[in-house]
């Protein structure tokens, strides 16, 4: 039988409203009764546990630095991070850094104003020697990190919290060569950014697919576009002029709106199979108006919400790693869009 706030107030000596004040992360108790309340809740198996990871005994300081600019996944994860984390009585604080840009120098800048509390970073950054030295100096300080949504293995991060990229993209070329039947011709990629070690790893598997099944289909042309919607549509609105007969157009990363306008704008005789991933309020519309025919999607509440278990995890464990496990992905067709 699960322990109850009755068995935690008489393990710890304190009345149910004290240990009710403090599950619940409302003010009007003592540190030093905060630490009782947490203490006893662990010892009577209360608090949740992920993994066989059993959380801390004390609520912990969580920071999150993403580059939100104007990507619709990125504000939806940000806004499910702080969501979930305040409704966790485990959590002191949350707080978002918006980082101007991906370069390693955004996130040194960002870095700067960690909080001397913080206990746990979640970061979404590129794999690069300099990011993995400013991730190293964090944990160099006693601060567990998670990356999420695009890894960087090279750093002492505790967990990667996301899709396998990999099987993501070998996913969506699959998806493509079933929708095409069989027909030889030629395909457009939109990368967002080959500096993130996810979008590269999408871009392997998909043309590791076609290369073993599809061979009659050939990618020629493949932009990246620093997830800028102007600059997809400009790669857009020169593949579909280059090869009126484009069979499809499979979108790594960001920038699905310029591809979308492109396709709305130019009126192919045949629109090319649409392919992208994450499911926003725009790629609703898309995939409900028969725009785009499918969105691999990663699910930002999942991973805002296993980010902050795996740091809390990870605060609480004395092993540097946490068992890996990944998000796994959804498959989002116009006839299963779920409710917002």
């Amino acid at each position: 039988m699960k322990a109850t706030v009755a068995d935690i107030a008489r393990s710890c000596g304190l009345s149910t409203a004290t240990v009710d004040r403090v599950l619940n992360n409302r003010p009007g108790a003592s540190a030093a009764n905060r630490q009782r309340v947490m203490e006893a809740a662990k010892q009577l198996g209360y608090l949740p546990v992920v993994d066989q990871v059993v959380l801390p005994s004390r609520p912990a300081h969580l920071e999150f630095f993403l580059p939100i600019g104007s990507n619709a996944f990125m504000m939806d994860l940000a806004s499910h991070i702080e969501d979930y984390a305040a409704r966790l009585p485990l959590v002191a604080s949350c707080r978002i850094h918006e980082l101007a840009g991906i370069s390693p120098s955004a996130l040194q800048s960002a870095v700067e104003n960690l909080s001397l509390r913080a206990n746990g970073v979640g970061v979404i950054a590129i794999d690069h020697p300099r990011t993995r030295n400013i991730l190293r100096e964090i944990v160099e300080a006693g601060i567990r990190l998670v990356t999420l949504v695009s890894d960087v293995p090279g750093a002492p991060r505790s967990a990667y919290v996301g899709i396998d990229n990999r099987v993501a993209g070998r996913t969506a070329a699959l998806l493509m060569g079933r929708f095409l039947g069989g027909r030889p011709g030629h395909l457009a990629m939109v990368v967002g950014s080959r500096s993130y070690r996810g979008h590269e790893e999408r871009e392997m598997g998909f043309r590791s697919v076609l290369s073993e099944e599809f061979p009659n289909l050939t990618v020629t042309s493949a932009v990246e576009i620093n997830d800028e919607p102007d600059i997809s549509y400009t790669a857009t609105m020169k593949a579909l002029h280059n090869e009126p007969e484009l069979l499809g157009i499979y979108c790594v990363g960001a920038g699905r709106s310029g591809v979308a306008k492109a396709l709305l704008e130019a009126k192919p005789q045949r629109r090319p199979v649409f392919i992208c991933h994450d499911l926003t309020r725009a790629t609703r519309g898309y995939l409900v108006d028969d725009l785009l025919d499918v969105v691999i999607d990663q699910n930002a509440r999942l991973i805002a919400e296993q980010s902050v278990i795996r740091l809390l995890g990870s605060i609480a464990s004395s092993a540097p790693y946490l068992t890996r496990k990944f998000i796994e992905p959804r498959l989002i067709f116009r006839e299963n869009v779920p409710v917002q």
